[in-house]
């Protein structure tokens, strides 16, 4: 949110500068992305654009203007929009406009031109460029434009946090301000002006208490629709809203000043006057206003008319009642609405607003009250209007929390001593109130209704009095007084196979763990999702990847190698899922790429992969394998371009393969014997099957066993393939013979003759 420094301080009397600003709500409160400056750049005087008073225009556009010298200057201008006696604004040669535009004397159409008049655009304060800038009240000739315009200011961007919907308006940060510097708050902004006669009643039905706890409206007759002063252009535009009209601008301004969304409906088109607060129907359809015809929901809450829906609850209005320069009739909405039902709507619509982000936060419901004063004393001040029907229709708006805090517990957490007298003093500038119970040694404190959503325990106290002492926390390690302590075998084992796939060339990669679908239809859904992309606890890692491999494609890399181990969550039909450590990996180039990766990760942890066919999404049929806890192969052709291999496995079943000790075997004092054996079997015996009933068959004098080549051809029957493997043969008592190897040859090849029908080669 776009906070104008100099609409802050119209709230909040404080002395620090905007450095000291941003720090200070940095450390305590939100976090400051950054500082910019709107307008007119404040720099060797140039905010002296100056008034001029216009004593003439012809249609050859050539003006003399007095700029409060001694002499007119003489300025080409090409707007048609004043006359004799208009006071317009001017910028002498030398100045820099917004952008950088920097002025010079020229000359254009055969006149020499010694300055510009200025539209509202070329001073940021609006986006209209079609004539320049005429100021409704006299200036004497010279004035700096900036006592009468406000040509510029600082603003700080901040990011508040999903909790705290207060700081999503000016006077929610000034009130932080005011409690950091100690400072003065002014009063919230609007007071009622007195209705021409007694406002008579606006007909507003609540059929749905719980979805909208209160809704005011308000009648404006006589309403001139028109153009918002400079002023008012220039904070929405710093805001980063767009003027629109002063009565749409009217509502922009408050709900950013006071953060209470509120909505101007044409009154003239609703059908009776009537407001009414209800579900969508069902196949209900309304156009907003941004054109798009939306489907409603029978979940949806909506404003409605007599016959209609006119609005999208707390989202957007409805193209048919929006105010146009027509409009005479206005009926303002200020309301509350509950936040969870309009987060699912606006997510099912795909439509979030200003508005939006503030409702499915949650707004005070209090709030509805002085937003609703502020908007109409600034309609009837701008827009000439006539307050004439007021209506106010709640539920039970809810009470101020009320919360225990004993002082010595906030000491104890926040490890800092700060005295009873104190902590009150600190919740009492965040407007909460607490006093001493009998006892004093527990203080009773009273939420305020802004805070009632996110303070509801004694923790949630103590962490408002531990922000206000952050920066009092000296910059000390704690004392280290005992040395215990290790990593579990299980986090050694997983910072080993960290290590193991940096070694083979892969990156580290961090995907989200909530994504906005998963492929197990029993996946666990978030009640609550922030977004429509963070709505489901993923079951597998390789989809983030594959995601993360498409952005660095589309960035040009090359070499892509990724790795992750997380957690996913596997549905387990309880309330919790079943959360498992899970590794994935992806890597440009063919099967060899992933199985060489997870062959070398086996052989750190001292373990033998046995392979299987394997048909899985997104694997490419006939080109995965099975192991145990995982699989390994291509990536199904078409999910990114080029050849990719990648593996998926569950870390803690591979990881309980892994032995609690390796045994010392002697395989030096005696020569291995080797043997390679050609071995024809069908198409559908996997080559891995025959190396482990080869190892079954020959016992402990098999040391090592692989497959070295597999051959297809004219030389093997149809259905048939050759596959080679060598073997390794070994002793820890004596060297074996020739005779050895022959009858190990022999019963290994019986044996898979018996099992595979398998033939010897020759």
């Amino acid at each position: 949110m776009k906070v104008p420094v100099d609409w802050l301080r119209e709230y909040v009397a404080h002395e620090a500068s905007t450095a000291e600003l941003v720090e200070r709500l940095t450390i305590s409160t939100c976090n400051v992305q950054h500082v910019f400056r709107r307008g007119v750049a404040d720099e060797d005087g140039n905010l002296g654009f100056e008034a001029g008073k216009h004593p003439n225009a012809d249609r050859l556009q050539l003006c003399l203007v007095d700029v409060g010298e001694p002499e007119p200057r003489q300025i080409v201008c090409g707007a048609w929009n004043f006359g004799a006696g208009a006071t317009v604004a001017v910028a002498l040669p030398g100045a820099v406009l917004p952008g950088g535009q920097r002025l010079e004397r020229a000359k254009l159409r055969g006149s020499v031109s010694e300055g510009m008049i200025l539209s509202e655009r070329e001073l940021d304060l609006g986006d209209d460029h079609a004539g320049i800038l005429v100021l409704a009240d006299p200036a004497e000739p010279g004035t700096p434009l900036a006592d009468v315009l406000p040509l510029g200011g600082e603003v700080i961007e901040v990011e508040t946090t999903p909790n705290r919907p207060d700081l999503l308006s000016v006077y929610g940060i000034a009130r932080e301000v005011a409690a950091l510097f100690e400072a003065p708050l002014a009063p919230m902004p609007g007071a009622d002006p007195e209705p021409a006669a007694p406002a008579g009643p606006v007909d507003v039905r609540i059929e749905d208490l719980e979805g909208c706890p209160r809704y005011i409206g308000r009648v404006f007759t006589g309403v001139r629709v028109g153009p918002s002063p400079p002023w008012l252009k220039a904070r929405l535009k710093a805001a980063g809203m767009r003027p629109i009209s002063n009565v749409v601008d009217v509502t922009n301004y408050v709900m950013h000043a006071l953060g209470n969304p509120l909505h101007a409906f044409d009154r003239a088109k609703l059908a009776e006057g009537r407001i009414v607060v209800r579900r969508a129907g069902r196949g209900e359809e309304l156009t907003t206003l941004d054109g798009n015809l939306r489907r409603l929901d029978e979940r949806d809450l909506v404003i409605a008319d007599a016959e209609r829906a006119v609005a999208v609850a707390g989202i957007m209005g409805g193209a048919e009642t929006e105010v146009t320069q027509a409009t005479a009739e206005v009926l303002l909405e200020a309301a509350n609405f509950e936040p969870i039902g309009l987060l699912r709507t606006s997510e099912r619509l795909g439509l979030r607003t200003e508005g939006s982000n503030r409702w499915e936060k949650g707004v005070d419901p209090h709030l509805a009250g002085p937003a609703a004063a502020l908007a109409t004393q600034l309609i009837v001040e701008l827009a000439g209007a006539t307050w004439v029907g007021r209506s106010d229709v709640q539920g039970d708006l809810p009470e101020r929390p009320v919360v225990r805090l004993r002082p010595e517990r906030a000491d104890h957490l926040i490890g800092l001593t700060t005295p009873p007298a104190e902590q009150a003093a600190i919740l009492g500038r965040l407007g909460f109130d607490a006093a001493a119970e009998p006892s004093n040694t527990v203080l009773q404190v009273t939420v305020p209704t802004w805070r009632a959503r996110d303070v509801t325990r004694e923790v949630d106290v103590v962490e408002e009095i531990a922000r206000f002492r952050l920066a009092e926390v000296p910059y000390t390690l704690p004392a280290r007084r005992e040395m215990f302590g290790r990593l579990s075998k299980e986090q050694r084992l997983r910072r080993l196979v960290e290590d193991v796939l940096v070694g083979c060339g892969f990156f580290e990669a961090y995907t989200p763990s909530l994504v906005a679908q998963d492929e197990n239809e029993h996946a666990l859904r978030i009640p609550q999702p922030q977004s429509s992309d963070q709505a489901v606890l993923r079951t597998r890692i390789l989809p983030g990847l594959i995601e993360a491999a498409r952005h660095n494609l589309a960035a040009g890399n090359s070499g892509i190698a990724l790795f992750e181990i997380a957690r996913v969550y596997l549905p387990s039909g309880e309330a919790l899922p079943d959360e498992r450590w899970r590794l994935a990996g992806i890597a440009q180039g063919g099967f060899a790429e992933a199985k060489g990766a997870v062959e070398t990760l086996h052989a750190a942890l001292h373990l033998e992969p046995r392979f299987a066919r394997a048909r899985e999404h997104p694997y490419h049929p006939g080109k995965a394998a099975s192991f145990t806890g995982g699989t390994v192969g291509e990536l199904e052709p078409g999910l990114l371009e080029g050849d990719w291999a990648v593996f998926e496995i569950d870390l803690e079943t591979l990881l309980a393969e892994v032995p609690e000790r390796r045994e010392y075997e002697d395989v030096i004092t005696f020569p291995p014997l080797r043997l390679d054996l050609a071995l024809v079997v069908d198409e559908e015996v996997p080559a891995g099957e025959l190396v482990d009933a080869a190892r079954e068959a020959a016992g402990p004098a098999l040391r090592s066993s692989r497959v070295f080549d597999v051959y297809r051809g004219d030389q093997v029957a149809a259905g048939r393939k050759s596959v080679a493997i060598a073997f390794e043969f070994g002793s820890p008592e004596r060297t074996l013979t020739d005779e050895d190897g022959a009858r190990l040859r022999d019963f290994v090849a019986k044996a898979l003759r018996d099992r595979f029908a398998a033939e010897l080669r020759t």
